[in-house]
């Protein structure tokens, strides 16, 4: 209703008022200053202070105000004997409590039934507000297992009690099982409640001292937690508590809602606190009705100050805060469950002015079709703003009115105030005066007889005592006499605080101690009879002065009665405006006269909020503001709002201009917002109405706190601008003027757009959402199923219409609701048990209707018609049962597979009948998880054997059988704070025994949060041991992650068994195994997952034809294989490990910690399915969120890549067919003379003696002394190594007899003997036909060989010794082979015998096991060129493994031992080159791609399989330049130089009896195009040094694909045909025969040719390149900083030029780069501190050194400086230039060309060492 509108003042009046504003103006300061200048005084006092030792040292946080009515000084401070501290926190006090106030217990507790009283005594202390009780009564009582009640009382007199409708004395006896421990401390006194769980103190009074006067009641209270919810009534701008010393009145109050935190019209006196993520909450209320104050600080703690009473506590605990409501409401009363018409939208407005004028407003309503069910008429339908008349002219016709709505399904509510008219006389009599006057049911004056006479609205005024029994009986009478003549429907009482346009009475108040207390709380305007009654009238219930606070309460009680008597059996409608603990049991309340402002639109949320917990949860705001005109975009966005408030009206006051919906025009988009959400509001009804039974009968919230449902997630504690109803649907508004997106939370759950159905992507994230103009955010909830209603534009006329259910899946594809059912309006059904309550369920393929209580038959035979699925497959076949009993039924099906929303129509499920609906789904071919992927393929019977479908799809790769049910469920799933764990079983053998192998039927999964980015998931078998890889992995000790920094959350989902990971900020699900098909079998597992996007890279090691995995419908096995790469084949190693990229960028990484033979299918869907033949499912995933961060993350947790020695980034020769060691040398002459740069030869097998390790061929004997030749030139070489062992030998060799000595070889299980292959060398003593076909030449020639098993201890030692005596033999020194590098090959293991020798293998199942994966060996099992998979090895522990399970880790086993044993034999770093890879291989060696071949198409696969190895972890990579097989073509060959000439790892390498390839083999041409591109490589080391270092210590990539540089442009995502050297240097090779231009992207940046330093001004595009024969494309990226050498013959040469830098500009003329340097061949320099490393910066036309850190350059071993290239400088001259060098400046010469725009300088005859260097500038002259 209206504001109190001021009175005409006369002019003396508002000169007076004016006058005495001024003095106040002035005064309050003075008053200021003086306190000031008295704390400040330092003269001496009479006071006595309080002993130090009763003013301990406490914390800021923790003081106690000791003055909260004034500003203190040193001395009132201390004659409160209290304790001064002018030092604290801003807003704390600087006066506070001393430990000599309070109470001691006397004696000891005495205890009773129900549980204990306790005497105190008052500690002697001055008083501060005098009339201490010295004797007080501690009554405590345990009256249920949850709620703790305790009393404060005066032992000695009666006090003042509240006289609660609800809540009545206790007669029971102590709750037996208690929740919480009670805790009395004797001196001083103070009580705690401590939860019995947990030991956490919930209530702690210790804090601060009880005080107990007459009429000064404290009590503070430390809490757990700070947050704290409710308190009221106030406007509090936010839910959640501000505990920053924070003070808020409580008395109830006529006064505008504003942001400075008055005491409005109601006292709610309880609070909730949420004590921890747990959900573990408590409530207190405190049951006191007098003025008070409350006072929050940060300690946590609160502090009660009332003026009158008892202190009178209750404390409640719960497990979730929903609970502690339940627990308060079942204390005050539950609220009352409204008529269903009372949830219709309502339209008022104070001052129609006419009833014609409220005609019109209602009839342009109804045209428009807006939903509206209720009118109201505020005061100006009385005659003289008299209760129970209308006016007679204004109002003509009202009764007809009624009746009118009546007829038109609508309602009337009338609002009352309690200020009666006085104004009676013979002549002209007021009724209801007079009959109330001959009653004596007035408020009456001190003396208890006279009435109080007030003025309100009709003048002078009575009011009415609604705690007099008698007045009940008046007020009933008046409604029932004013019913008879207006046919109203509910009542709206307003003005009931009780509000008074005078203070006290028209003859003013007394100078009691009633009306001027000794404490008055921070009231607004400082009295407490401002606009309202004196606080010594009488009622019957107490003095004004206590029961204030209750005469809204009470005039609810009295209203409800005279419902009783209106409307017999009828609910009626109550709505209040002054409310107490209980009011919601009788009474609504809107939240008061506000205004049309945004503010006020934000307010109304957490005031709605908190009167839920208040438990009135029918509220809501006015909307669209009561006072100011209302702008048409607040209305709109109001009214989008207020559709959602459980009481919807729209309301405004006297003057301002018309705010209903229809007043905006017909067509307006205000109108048609509200009709589409009003309309959405009445479809909702009948869950409205569910969740208000739920209100009534169990005391839950309807419009719901986030908090109170995702109490787990801290981010939901303070969500303030959006609500729940109840559990399920989510509203955001918009609360700001011009906003169209709002930033929203949204909690933990799968969520649905109600108005498409759609789900979204968030979950558990802030987002920013879109809402346009007519746009609100309404979400549902998974897991909930929702009754809905067609709507109509009145409930009347809805409740006629169809039923309908909309069913939200959650992620276990479930859901639940009820439905409570009445006729709407009768009275007490709930009690009288005269109603509907329906239980619906669903899961995937079916809905069960059950009915609980049948005792109400709707009239209107309600059927439900549609069922709306949210979030499923598309369902058919539908099947309607009937109490169990199938019926007739042909429902309609639309389904959008977009939105995966299925509308089910064309049912009649009567409402009250038990019904089921079931259906079966459609499964997408792109969603078919493959049944039956044998090698044999299935048939129709094989697969329905395993309970899968059989449809044979038009699309050939579509599995024709498939999964269509789950065989694991999910079961005690239990969350920590670092993980979580759940049980699977298996659900039945049936269908599990037709799959491979034998069923696993109990599993465990563990997730463990090991990092923020980083986490496992682990399914294995609890009950018996597994095989694991024993491959270490760093991950910690213990999780470091946290709940706040995590960057993903994980949820297990059940039907099907699933694992969803959701990266937080966006909200994408980067993986979500609930797919079909999950399979653990002893030989047989099986995972499918969604993908988030078609965006997949990795899985290796398999030949990929482009670097982004194709998803439709391939598979690539995985098994260590000497295979050449091909397409579809396994080869040499496994990584079982992708990078994603999600739809928005962000990249996330997955490794599967598994060993056995494996392959996985990729789907369109898009989707990945994983098989593997053994071990244990252990996922590792990382979440970036950059691509290049996740490559950092996978490194940390496999390892780094290896640190190579300098050298090895030169280039390298190898061949395997070298005759002898003259055609090494003269290769080599040739080489030198031909100045091709070139550092590292090779030697394959050629150089042993029959191809046996460890052995020197005669043709080789003089390769000894080239070695020490080639080396003393700065040359390296590296020898392979093969891992067979020959065990024929007829001369001594150690290598075998001494294995078999340290018992090194692989064998047969159970002490069987070594496991027989063949390999490469031959038997001694035969001569080689080299005319046989290879099977026979195997047969007849290839000597028995042994595999060293590398997993052994004793093994690595051997190897190690083999290694030694190679490089230093001691039985002939002339046969030393001083390698620097070792190439270790064949080591899948590879063997020319499938498995073994004659007779064989010998375990048929493990060497064709029940699943063969899709390997290139598929036919002929796992033993294909390989070991026996029964073969054992034994890990260095000592525990026993079979090769099958260990085979792929083979190579990952030797190259550990092999890269160590060249360390401890060269004593330097050496580098290991290893064929057979798995993660964390990089740790110890490179990897080449394989024995490629010479053809056109390996040139980009070369790129692809490098940049696959980058994500890999395994940085030294590259292919064999120009091929591997067949004879090389000359164009091929010189693009494959080209191209080469940037792998990390750059080899020239072919197999024997192909023509020679080596860049001096061809002609000048070719000469001179190898030396030119190898020149370049060797300018650009130091660049490639330093990313080989950034990878070796950041785990970053040396070779880069362009998205990780470039992901914001998808542009880069399928680029596979140019690659980036770490982020700066571009290569865009030519890759095809007779090209000589290629079309090259260059993604968003400045790039420079590499070759002339000129801005090429291509950016985010593709352009056209020149590309002759003798040229490679390069370019740098503006912004970088490259560090060059000139190059020389080799590296040990190159190394000693000078050092230059080329400096590419960027747009803002910035550049950064980094250089890290060492001796580049000593171990572990950058561990020992031996190097040099230097972040160079540019801007601002300077170029700057910052060593970050630097032992190896020194003045005497200097790094000196040549040239700086500036590229991008502008197209002015450059004028000058200087360079800082230590402390000098030099002017160095220098050349500029301003039309490409590159400046040269020239240093080299500065003799500046780089550790000297400062910096060097340019500068421009116009």
């Amino acid at each position: 209703m209206a504001r109190t509108k001021c009175k005409d003042f006369t002019k003396l009046e508002l000169m007076l008022s004016a006058l005495l504003l001024i003095l106040f103006i002035i005064t309050i300061p003075l008053f200021v200053l003086s306190a000031r200048e008295s704390s400040e005084s330092k003269g001496p006092g009479t006071n006595t202070p309080p002993n130090p030792a009763d003013c301990p040292a406490v914390s800021e946080l923790e003081r106690i105000n000791c003055s909260p009515e004034k500003l203190p000084t040193k001395d009132t401070c201390e004659q409160r004997g209290c304790c001064w501290n002018p030092q604290g926190a801003a807003g704390g006090p600087w006066c506070y409590y001393s430990k000599n106030h309070g109470y001691r217990v006397e004696g000891s507790p005495a205890n009773t039934g129900a549980g204990f009283t306790a005497q105190l005594k008052r500690l002697p202390s001055p008083s501060p507000f005098g009339n201490d009780i010295n004797n007080v009564l501690l009554t405590a009582e345990y009256q249920t297992s949850n709620r703790f009640h305790f009393k404060l009382t005066d032992q000695d007199n009666g006090r003042y009690e509240v006289p609660h409708e609800h809540v009545q004395a206790f007669r029971g006896n102590a709750a037996a099982s208690r929740t919480y421990e009670v805790m009395v401390s004797d001196q001083p006194f103070s009580i705690k409640v401590i939860r019995r769980s947990n030991g956490r103190a919930l209530f702690d009074s210790s804090i601060g001292p009880l005080l107990f006067a007459n009429q000064f009641l404290q009590l503070s209270v430390r809490l757990p937690s700070a947050n704290v919810y409710g308190l009221g009534e106030h406007v509090h701008q936010q839910y959640r508590h501000d505990m920053n010393w924070k003070t808020w009145s409580m008395f109830a109050r006529d006064t505008t809602p504003n942001g400075d935190g008055t005491n409005l019209y109601g006292t709610q006196t309880f609070f909730l606190c949420l004590e921890d993520a747990s959900g573990l909450s408590f409530g207190v209320f405190l049951m006191n009705s007098n003025a008070m104050e409350v006072a929050l600080q940060p300690t946590p703690a609160i502090t009660y100050r009332t003026i009158g009473g008892v202190l009178d506590f209750y404390v409640f605990l719960g497990n979730t805060p929903e609970q502690v409501v339940q627990e308060y409401l079942e204390l005050i009363g539950r609220p009352a469950l409204p008529a269903y018409w009372s949830l219709g939208f309502q339209l008022s407005r104070y001052d129609y002015g006419s009833l014609n004028n409220m005609k019109d407003v209602m009839e342009r309503n109804r045209a428009a079709q807006l939903p509206y069910d209720v009118q109201h008429a505020d005061i100006d339908y009385m005659d003289g703003r008299k209760d129970f008349t209308y006016n007679p002219v204004d109002f003509k016709g009202f009764p007809e009115f009624a009746k009118e709505l009546h007829n038109n399904g609508q309602k009337l509510v009338i609002i009352v105030d309690p200020a009666i008219s006085n104004n009676s006389s013979s002549s002209n009599p007021y009724g209801p005066y007079d009959r109330g006057s001959d009653m004596k049911i007035w408020v009456s004056a001190s003396d208890g007889v006279t009435p109080v006479i007030g003025e309100v609205w009709p003048g002078r005024t009575v009011f009415p005592d609604y705690t007099n029994p008698k007045c009940a009986g008046w007020w009933a009478r008046e409604f029932e006499l004013f019913h008879n003549q207006v046919e109203f429907d509910g009542i709206w009482i307003d003005m009931n605080e009780v509000s008074n346009f005078v203070d006290g009475s028209v003859s003013g108040c007394s100078t009691s101690i009633l009306n001027y207390p000794p404490f008055t709380p921070r009231i607004l305007d400082g009295y407490l009879f401002f606009k309202s009654l004196c606080m010594d009238a009488v009622q019957h219930w107490g003095k004004q002065y206590d029961v204030h606070n209750l005469y809204g309460y009470s005039m609810a009680i009295a209203t409800a009665e005279a419902v009783k008597t209106v409307f017999p059996n009828k609910r009626s409608f109550i709505i209040t405006r002054s409310t107490f603990a209980g009011s919601g049991k009788f009474a609504a309340h809107w939240l008061g006269d506000n205004a049309a402002t945004w503010n006020d639109l934000r307010w109304s949320i957490p005031g709605m909020l908190e009167f839920s917990l208040f438990g009135i949860p029918m509220v809501g705001a006015d909307i669209c503001g009561f006072a100011l005109d209302a702008p048409e975009e607040l209305c709109r966005r109001w009214m989008q709002l207020g559709a959602f408030y459980p009481f919807s009206r729209n309301h405004n006051g006297q003057g301002y201009k018309d705010q209903d919906p229809a007043s905006f025009g017909a067509d307006s988009l205000l109108l048609n917002s509200s009709r589409h959400y009003l309309n959405i509001r009445y479809t909702l009804l009948p869950y409205l109405y569910t969740l208000l039974y739920r209100a009534h009968s169990r005391g839950d919230t309807v419009a719901r706190p986030l908090l109170h449902e995702f109490y787990g997630d801290s981010n939901t504690w303070d969500v303030h601008q959006q609500f729940l109803w109840g559990p399920g649907l989510l509203i955001t508004p918009v609360l700001d003027p011009g906003a169209e997106k709002v930033v929203a939370y949204v909690p933990d759950a799968v969520w649905y757009d109600y108005e498409t159905g759609g789900s979204v992507k968030w979950r558990k994230q802030q987002v920013e959402m879109a809402l346009p103009r007519d746009k609100i955010g309404l979400h549902l909830r998974g897991g909930y199923i929702f009754p809905t209603q067609q709507p109509a534009t009145t409930t009347v006329a809805s409740r006629r219409n169809p039923l309908g259910l909309i069913v939200a899946l959650d992620d276990n594809k479930e859901a639940k609701g009820e439905l409570f059912w009445d006729d709407g309006e009768t009275k007490d059904t709930v009690a009288n048990k005269l109603y509907l309550f329906c239980e619906f369920s669903a899961t995937q393929k079916r809905l069960d209707v059950k009915i609980l209580q049948s005792t109400y038959k709707d009239p209107n035979n309600l059927v439900f018609k549609e069922i709306k699925i949210l979030g499923t497959q598309e369902p058919h076949n539908i099947i309607v049962k009937h109490n169990g009993v199938q019926i007739q039924a042909s429902p309609n099906i639309t389904y959008d597979s977009n939105l995966q929303v299925a509308l089910i129509t064309g049912l009649d499920l009567a409402l009250g009948e038990a019904y089921t609906v079931e259906w079966e789904l459609k499964i997408k071919d792109t969603e078919k998880i493959d049944c039956y992927p044998d090698e044999h393929g299935a048939s129709e019977a094989s697969c329905t054997a395993r309970g899968c479908a059989w449809e044979v799809s038009p699309s050939p790769a579509v599995p024709a059988c498939y999964f269509i049910n789950e065989l694991y469920s999910v079961s005690d799933d239990q969350y920590h704070s670092h993980g979580a764990t759940a049980v699977i079983s298996l659900k039945s053998l049936l269908y599990a025994n037709a799959l491979p192998s034998t069923p696993v039927s109990s599993l465990r999964l563990d997730v463990i949060y090991h990092k923020n980015d980083m986490l496992q998931f682990k399914i294995y078998d609890p009950n018996n041991k597994r095989y694991e890889v024993p491959v270490p992995l760093n991950i910690p000790a213990a999780p470091t992650s946290t709940p706040e920094s995590r960057l993903y959350d994980v949820l297990i989902k059940k039907n099907p068994f699933g694992i969803e990971i959701r990266r937080r900020s966006t909200g994408t699900v980067i993986w979500d195994s609930q797919l079909l098909g999950f399979t653990f079998n002893d030989m047989f597992l099986r995972i499918s997952t969604r993908l988030p996007s078609e965006y997949l890279y990795g899985f290796g090691e398999n030949e990929h034809t482009a670097y982004r995995r194709d998803l439709n419908w391939h598979t690539w096995g995985m098994f260590s294989r000497d295979e050449p790469p091909g397409y579809k084949k396994n080869s040499y190693g496994v990584h079982p490990y992708y990078m994603g990229l999600e739809e928005d960028g962000n990249a996330h990484g997955v490794l599967l910690l598994n060993s056995n033979a494996m392959d996985v299918t990729f789907q369109p869907l898009p989707a990945l399915t994983y098989r593997t033949t053994g071990g244990i499912l252990d996922f590792y995933v990382v979440l970036g969120p950059t691509p290049e961060l996740v490559t950092q993350q996978y490194t940390e947790l496999i390892g780094r890549p290896v640190m190579v020695p300098y050298w090895a980034l030169g280039f390298q020769l190898c061949r395997y067919g070298y005759q002898n060691d003259a055609e090494i040398a003269r290769l080599y002459d040739d080489m030198v003379a031909a100045q091709v740069p070139y550092d590292v030869q090779y030697s394959d097998i050629d150089y042993m003696e029959r191809q046996l390790d460890f052995t020197l061929d005669p043709n080789f004997s003089g390769f000894p002394a080239l070695i020490t030749r080639m080396k003393a030139d700065g040359m390296r070489v590296i020898l392979i190594l093969d891992p067979a062992i020959s065990g024929n030998e007829t001369k001594p060799y150690p290598a075998f007899t001494r294995g078999m000595e340290d018992d090194v070889f692989i064998k047969a299980p159970n002490g069987g003997d070594i496991v027989w292959g063949k390999v490469w060398p031959d038997f001694p003593n035969v001569t080689i036909n080299g005319s046989l076909d290879w099977e026979s030449q195997v047969e007849q020639y290839r000597a028995y060989v042994a595999f060293p098993d590398f997993f052994r201890n004793s093994t690595a030692t051997w190897w190690k010794r083999e290694l030694q005596e190679l490089y230093s033999n001691p039985r002939s020194p002339e046969k030393s082979l001083k390698y620097d590098g070792m190439w270790i090959d064949m080591n899948e293991p590879a063997s020319f015998v499938n498995g073994a020798v004659p007779p064989g293998c010998k375990d048929a199942t493990l060497n064709r096991p029940p699943y063969m994966p899709y390997l290139e060996s598929r036919d002929r099992g796992l033993s294909s060129k390989t070991l026996c998979m029964e073969s054992e090895q034994v890990l260095p522990d000592g525990s026993r493994v079979r090769h099958y399970d260990v085979h792929s880790l083979y190579g990952w086993s030797q190259t550990r031992p092999t890269y160590e044993a060249v360390q401890e034999v060269t004593g330097e770093r050496g580098i290991v080159v290893t064929r057979s890879t798995f993660p964390s291989s990089g740790r110890w060696g490179g990897h080449w791609l394989g024995d490629n071949t010479a053809a056109w198409d390996q040139l980009k696969k070369s790129i692809i399989g490098m940049m696959e190895f980058s994500l890999f972890g395994i940085s030294y990579t590259g292919a064999d330049i120009c091929g591997f097989f067949k004879d090389a073509e000359y164009e091929m060959c010189a693009r494959w130089m080209q191209l080469g000439a940037f792998y990390p790892f750059s080899r020239n390498h072919n197999t024997i009896g192909t023509r020679r390839q080596d860049p001096v083999s061809w002609d000048a041409a070719f000469v001179n195009i190898s030396r030119s591109v190898l020149q370049t490589r060797y300018t650009l080391l130091p660049y490639l040094y330093t990313l080989m270092h950034q990878a070796h210590t950041q785990g970053s990539t040396v070779v880069r694909p362009l998205l990780h540089e470039f992901v914001s442009d998808k542009v880069t995502w399928d680029i596979d045909r140019q690659f980036l050297l770490g982020p700066a240097f571009l290569v865009s090779p030519v890759l095809e025969p007779n090209i000589r231009n290629i079309t090259a992207y260059f993604p968003g940046a400045r790039w420079y040719d590499y070759y002339t330093g000129v801005d090429i001004k291509a950016s985010r595009q593709w352009k056209v390149l020149s590309a002759p024969l003798d040229h490679i494309n390069l370019h740098v990226r503006g912004g970088h900083i490259l560090p060059c050498q000139e190059p020389a013959q080799n590296t040990h040469l190159s190394r000693q030029k000078f050092l230059s830098f080329k400096v590419a500009l960027d747009d803002k003329g910035t550049a950064e780069g980094w250089l890290f340097w060492d001796d580049g061949q000593s171990i572990d320099t950058y561990g020992k501190g031996l190097y040099y490393l230097a972040h160079f910066s540019a801007s601002r036309n300077t170029m700057e050194s910052h060593v970050v850190f630097n032992k190896y350059i020194t003045d005497a071993n200097p790094l000196n400086l040549g040239y700086f290239e500036i590229w991008g400088v502008g197209s002015v001259p450059v004028s000058s230039v200087s360079v800082s060098v230590s402390s000098t400046v030099i002017t160095p010469s220098f050349t500029n060309n301003p039309t490409i725009q590159v400046l040269t300088i020239d240093v080299t005859s500065r003799n500046i060492s780089l550790h000297n260097f400062i910096s060097v500038t340019w500068r421009s002259t116009p």
